[in-house]
C-alpha cells in the first residue's frame, strides 16, 4: 500500500495537481484507483475541482461554507483515515505549513511529493521553499518521491526525470483551477513513476 502525500508552500497548485494526478492515474489501463484523502480543513475537498469546472460561482460559495481550522476532532478523523486505509494507492492533500497538525495526520503515510512555486511576495526561489518539508518527511520517515517547480507562469513543462536517488524532479507550469492539468507531461510521469514504486 502506498500512501503518499502532496505537501509544499501554500499556493503552489496542490490541489490542482491532485486533480490532474488523479485523473493521469486512472487513465493508465489497470492502475490501481487512486483514492484522495482531503488533509486540509480550507474547503477545498476532492470535489472541488469539479465543481470549479462546472459553476465557478458555487465552488466559491461551498468553499467558504466549507473552510474551517484544524480542530483536534478532525485531525484525529483524518489521521485513522489514514491510518486504516487499505486501499493500494491513497494520495493525501495536506495543508502548506509543515504543521504539528500536519505531522500528526501524516505520520502514517509512505512517502511524499514536493510540490513549490516562486513566493513573489517574498522573492524566495522555490528552492528554497523545500528544506522544512524535506526535514518533515525526514522526521516522519517519508521517502520524498518527488520535487516539482510549479510554474504559474510558464508554458511548459519540463521532465528532468528521476535521478539516482529515485527522485522524479521537472516543473510544471500553470496549474490553475478549472485547467485540465492531466495530459501534462509532468503529471503524466508523476503518475508514471508513483505506480512504478
Amino acid at each position: 500500500m502506498k500512501k503518499i502525500v502532496l505537501a509544499g508552500p501554500p499556493r503552489s497548485g496542490k490541489s490542482c495537481m491532485r486533480e490532474g494526478l488523479k485523473q493521469a492515474i486512472r487513465a493508465i489501463p489497470g492502475a490501481p484507483y487512486p483514492y484522495v484523502i482531503t488533509a486540509c480543513p480550507d474547503g477545498e475537498g476532492s470535489w472541488f475541482q469539479e465543481t470549479v469546472n462546472a459553476d465557478p460561482e458555487l465552488a466559491a460559495r461551498c468553499k467558504a461554507e466549507y473552510k474551517a481550522k484544524f480542530t483536534p476532532e478532525f485531525v484525529r478523523r483524518v489521521a485513522e483515515s489514514i491510518r486504516n486505509c487499505s486501499l493500494d494507492l491513497t494520495l493525501v492533500d495536506i495543508g502548506g505549513i509543515p504543521s504539528e497538525e500536519n505531522r500528526v495526520i501524516c505520520k502514517d503515510a509512505t512517502h511524499i511529493v514536493l510540490l513549490a512555486g516562486n513566493d513573489p511576495k517574498h522573492g524566495t526561489p522555490w528552492q528554497d521553499r523545500l528544506p522544512e518539508w524535506r526535514e518533515f518527511a525526514e522526521e516522519l520517515g517519508l521517502v520524498v518521491v518527488a520535487e516539482i517547480f510549479s510554474d504559474y507562469h510558464g508554458t511548459e513543462d519540463k521532465v528532468e526525470g528521476a535521478s539516482p536517488d529515485s527522485v522524479l524532479r521537472g516543473n510544471v507550469h500553470y496549474l490553475e483551477r478549472g485547467e485540465n492539468v492531466s495530459e501534462r507531461p509532468m503529471i503524466r510521469a508523476l503518475a508514471e513513476h508513483l505506480l512504478a514504486l
